[in-house]
């Protein structure tokens, strides 16, 4: 390959790593192209799935930052599947597809530019999809905030109520205060009026 034509394939694969959430690398010896062409199908618009050169795809993760944990996956018979979406579907999608057709090995791969092994990445797959986690979290976001709409509709209830609690008790401790004064004013009199009857005897 002449070194215009690697350096063009170098710049191509790189910008496939650094526009992708993540990618997963296959050993795909044995498989038939009418069984690629199946496994293209199956990922659809999830991931695309392309035959590397591991020397060309080394350099190129080596310059777009990919971790050098994947880098040294790249070994044999490689081809890896770019994803740009749900990386979860994407590695079911690639983990059904060697369960049916054993000669699709799953190396590992990476995402977010950190390498996973073929371990992580077959966990990976068992994760619940985006879309299933999404809508778990709509469902108790739905839930708290009719939680929360009964709580702010039931303060105005509630306020109304201890402001009329407040009011009867002020009115009610209004009157007990001025009874007592009420009652004293006659009992005061008379004592003002003695001296002034002796002083009229005298």
């Amino acid at each position: 390959m002449a070194k215009a034509d690697k350096d063009a394939a170098i710049a191509e694969l790189k910008n496939e790593f650094e526009s992708s959430n993540g990618a997963v690398l296959t050993e795909y010896r044995g498989l038939t192209v009418a069984q690629v062409q199946e496994l293209r199908g199956n990922l659809g618009e999830t991931a695309r799935f392309r035959v590397v050169k591991n020397t060309l795809t080394k350099r190129a993760a080596n310059e777009a930052g990919v971790d050098e944990g994947f880098r040294d996956l790249l070994e044999g018979p490689s081809a890896i599947a770019f994803v740009r979406g749900d990386v979860v579907e994407a590695a079911k999608g690639l983990r059904d597809f060697a369960k049916a057709n054993p000669m699709l090995v799953i190396k590992g791969g990476f995402v977010d530019g950190q390498s996973m092994d073929a371990k992580q990445i077959t966990q990976l797959a068992d994760l619940e999809s985006r879309e299933v986690l999404l809508a778990k979290l709509a469902g108790a976001m739905k839930g708290s905030m009719a939680n929360a709409a009964a709580l702010f509709n039931a303060l105005p209830t509630q306020a109304a109520q201890l402001a009329e609690a407040l009011r009867v008790k002020r009115e009610e401790g209004g009157e007990t205060a001025e009874a007592p004064a009420a009652a004293e004013a006659p009992a005061e009199a008379p004592a003002d009026e003695a001296p002034a009857a002796e002083a009229s005897a005298e």
